[in-house]
């Protein structure tokens, strides 16, 4: 009750004056009527005494305050004033109040979505049960944790730190579900996998360790939400159906929930089916205890076990592993790393990049602020007199730092909520966005909580930085000398605060603008480079063989087959076979070994070298020069020499030279000897920022039959893209069931060109903002510059300056200021890039084309912004300033 009625008397006050309040008031008036007495009974009239009266007894609205103010209950009454009198005077100063709540909204938006971003690829954990104690787990310091499937079960069931681990990898599936296959996206998983994820089903059941009683035992399939939504329009009677996964019957157990997108940060999988069924994954990588690129192992630490412990257990189980298999295992050590932290897919190129968009968001925010902090120093000289006047009747300076703090965190608080609500379109449209149609990629960066928690500090934080930059001036401003000098006082030639962050708001600019123009310079290079491959006239067909359910006996032949057939369709010129082409995702690697070599222990690999099977024609096909020796042809099958061609770093690399690789041998892990054949040029695979690699190629007709892709090459005259259909259907006369997809070259470029276009684009939107406030600053320091010189300039006019010299005298403070800030950008600019080096291909800061057009883009932003006061400048009438004064 007690509460109740203290919650009650505190809402009262809110609402009603208290009577402290009015008994102030009756005192001091009683005070003034007093002495107005005794002063009309001296003979002065009742008016006269009553000046008098008040006269003598000082500022009344100032005793008045202060009584109340000892009260100590009108806090809010107190802010409600200050809100209502900054909001009239926001009101007087539209175009003011509308710039600055737009700086602040572009600004406070572009470092909202910024962090979305980065908090959803980054920051935010797994969408499961206690997510704080989930580890995935990684070798050493490399952001890569796959092991073979065999060692996975030896930490599964030898460690003592986990309540348990589970296994996943991706794969390709071949949907059917009564009609044409299609190409669908399945996480193969261990049969605990939703268990140690600690999981509930929407719909029927998941499957579980207990399922699993050896090869083809869990033929079991669980839908992921939007699969089931968007391909089963959500049909409950779903559970227990029979569907084809590359033509062998599973069933539908449940539906997982729709917040659990997977274990990967931004790639969605359609459904989860169990690792055990070897009859959709093959036995190859189950059992080989060598194959370390496959799964992806992660679990729960027990709660009562640290980290270093857990790593410590990892760590015994693996040296363990190392000495029973010395020819399997490489050196496992490991780490744990949030899942949400994984580098999975990201990199850590990527990540430097996001750490850095990040920065420059901030520094967009930083620019932002110096623009509204010059803007309100200047404001709050030009209102000096005002200020003088409160001064002098009384007010106190914290009274009046109270009102401008006010007005401050008012428009930060607009600029925030439209920044915000803006923030929240851009990031609902990214998460709706699926940038490679190929891949089940989702950027699911809606905002949380976080975000709002960042953005409304930023707003406070703003508010309170362009607030403060006025306060010294108010401390120090005389009310006496302002009321008796007026507010024209000199501009002075000292550099001031003003100057200061005129300065590091336009170095910032140029910062933006180089690393965007940088970004733009490099993607345009990248897209007229040399990959080691043509782009132009070629077309990759994926007919999907195994999702049509051929057999690996039996694809060779199917295979040769659609070379024949597409080789026979007008426009094509070549047509070759690769099991994987650069760039794509499913490349692999194996360990290289000098033909000296005895021990293939791990440890006496000479290097590491992504290999790839490929068909005669292949080089001819794909666009790759050889730089000695011969290509495949159709003998280089089983019954011949074991052969390959290298490129040019594998070659320096064994032998020294490329001259000497062709005749040489080489070794791989099982002892298999290869002689070279050929050196093709050297190019990129993976990434176009990566540095050189060795690569091998080997004759397809060497190896184990397996699925891959059609490089069909066209005439240089005719539109690859127009063959499609032509392609589609000459292969669906030899197979009506291939699930076929045609691409060009430039298409299937798209997820490596991907990072490079979003740095780019990403950099040239903070440049365009950079540049929108540059040019703010500049034309606020260069109107605030004219309209204090005014008199000084109509005396100039009147003695006969030049229109030069008039310019010289308004406007070569902030073009100097400019010139400073402009140099600092670049060479800080220069400096910064170097992260974008590691994301856009041939981004490079040095380049003179960047430096002009940085140089001219800050001239011309000087131009822009100095342009209407500098007319201002030479319209000075000295006729009519001389009249006013």
């Amino acid at each position: 009750m007690r509460l109740l009625f203290r919650i009650q008397s505190f809402l009262s006050e809110l609402v009603h004056r208290p009577p402290v309040s009015e008994e102030v008031d009756a005192e001091l008036r009683s005070h003034l009527e007093h002495r107005a007495d005794d002063l009309e009974r001296s003979g002065l009239s009742r008016r006269e005494a009553e000046r008098r009266a008040r006269v003598e007894f000082g500022g009344y609205v100032k005793f008045k305050e202060q009584g109340r103010e000892a009260a100590g209950w009108q806090f809010l009454e107190v802010l409600g004033q200050d809100v209502r009198f900054s909001l009239r005077k926001l009101r007087k100063s539209p175009g003011f109040t509308i710039a600055a709540v737009l700086t602040l909204a572009l600004a406070i938006g572009a470092n909202a979505v910024v962090f979305s971003v980065m908090n959803s690829f980054l920051l935010r954990p797994l969408n499961v049960p206690a997510p704080e104690s989930l580890f995935e787990l990684q070798h050493g310091n490399e952001a890569s944790g796959f092991v073979s499937y065999p060692d996975y079960l030896d930490l599964r069931d030898r460690n003592h730190g986990f309540d348990g681990l589970a296994a996943f990898t991706v794969s390709t599936v071949g949907l059917d579900t009564g009609s044409n296959p299609s190409r669908t996206w399945a996480l193969e998983t261990s049969g605990n996998f939703f268990d140690v994820l600690r999981l509930q089903p929407y719909l029927g059941r998941f499957f579980h360790a207990a399922d699993e009683h050896g090869p083809n035992s869990a033929p079991y399939i669980v839908l992921g939400y939007p699969f089931w939504h968007d391909h089963f329009q959500e049909d409950r009677t779903v559970i227990g159906r029979t569907v084809l996964l590359n033509k062998h019957p599973f069933t539908i157990l449940g539906v997982a929930k729709p917040g659990f997108h997977g274990t990967l940060v931004f790639f969605n999988p359609d459904y989860y089916v169990p690792i055990v069924n070897h009859q959709l994954f093959g036995t190859e990588d189950m059992k080989a205890r060598g194959v370390h690129w496959v799964f992806e192992v992660m679990g729960h630490v027990k709660a009562d076990v640290s980290h270093a412990q857990a790593i410590a257990d990892l760590n015994s189980i693996g040296a363990d592993l190392e000495k029973a298999y010395p020819k399997d295992d490489a050196k496992m050590t490991f780490s744990l790393a949030s899942p949400s932290l994984y580098g999975d897919y990201l990199g850590r190129p990527v990540k430097a990049f996001l750490a850095g968009l990040m920065l420059l968001s901030g520094l967009i925010l930083v620019a932002a602020c110096a623009n509204l902090g010059s803007l309100f120093a200047a404001r709050a000289a030009d209102g000096a007199r005002e200020v003088a006047l409160r001064l002098a009747l009384g007010a106190s300076r914290r009274r009046i730092l109270r009102q401008l703090f006010t007005e401050a965190i008012l428009i930060s608080l607009a600029g925030g909520a439209l920044g915000l609500a803006g923030s929240v379109v851009i990031l609902r449209a990214l998460s709706a966005w699926q940038p490679i149609p190929r891949w089940p990629l989702h950027l699911s960066v809606n905002p949380d909580a976080n975000v709002y928690a960042v953005a409304l500090l930023l707003a406070l934080a703003s508010g309170f930085l362009f607030g403060a930059v006025p306060v010294r001036q108010i401390l120090r401003a005389n009310p006496y000398d302002v009321v008796k000098v007026g507010s024209s006082g000199n501009t002075g030639r000292r550099a001031t605060l003003r100057d200061v962050l005129l300065v590091v708001q336009i170095a910032i600019c140029a910062v933006l603008i180089t690393s965007s123009m940088v970004g733009v310079r490099g993607l345009v290079r990248s897209l007229h480079a040399n990959f080691g491959f043509d782009v132009q006239d070629t077309l990759l067909v994926d007919p999907n063989l195994s999702l049509a359910g051929y057999a690996p006996d039996r694809m060779l032949a199917m295979q040769k087959r659609m070379v024949e057939a597409l080789e026979a369709t007008p426009g094509v010129t070549s047509v070759a076979i690769a099991d994987s082409v650069p760039f794509a995702d499913n490349s692999s690697a194996n360990a290289v070994f000098s033909d000296k070599i005895t021990d293939f222990r791990p440890s006496n690999a000479a290097f590491t070298a992504d290999y790839y099977n490929v068909s005669p024609e292949y080089f001819r096909a794909a666009g790759t020069a050889l730089l000695s020796g011969r290509a495949f042809t159709w003998h280089d099958d089983m019954d011949a020499t074991r052969v390959a061609i290298v490129n040019g770093e594998f070659a320096r690399r064994i032998f020294g030279s490329v001259a000497g690789a062709v005749g040489g041998y080489f070794r791989v892990r099982d002892g298999a000897r290869y002689q070279i054949v050929g050196v093709a040029e050297d190019g990129k695979y993976d990434s176009l920022t990566e540095d050189p690699k060795p690569v091998i190629f080997y004759s397809i007709l060497q190896s184990p039959p397996v699925d891959g892709s059609l490089i069909v090459r066209t005439v240089a005259d005719r539109d690859p893209a127009q063959l499609a259909s032509s392609l589609r259907n000459t292969l669906h006369h030899l197979d009506e069931g291939l699930p076929i997809y045609v691409e060009t070259r430039y298409e299937e470029l798209a997820s490596a060109l991907f990072g490079p276009r979003m740095a780019t684009i990403s950099l040239g939107v903070l440049g365009g903002l950079g540049a929108m406030l540059a040019v703010t600053g500049i034309f606020g320091m260069a109107a605030y510059s004219v309209s204090k010189r005014l008199r000084e300039l109509g005396i100039r006019v009147a003695l006969g300056a030049q229109r030069r010299e008039v310019l010289y005298a308004a406007l070569a403070r902030p073009l100097r200021l400019l010139a400073i800030g402009s140099a600092a950008g670049l060479a800080l600019g220069l400096l910064a890039t170097r992260v974008l080096a590691f994301i856009v291909y041939q981004a490079t800061p040095r380049d003179p084309l960047v430096l002009c057009g940085v140089v001219l883009a800050m001239l011309l932003l000087g131009l822009v912004a100095t342009w209407i006061p500098a007319q201002r400048a030479l319209s000075v009438d000295p006729l009519i300033l001389l009249r006013e004064e």
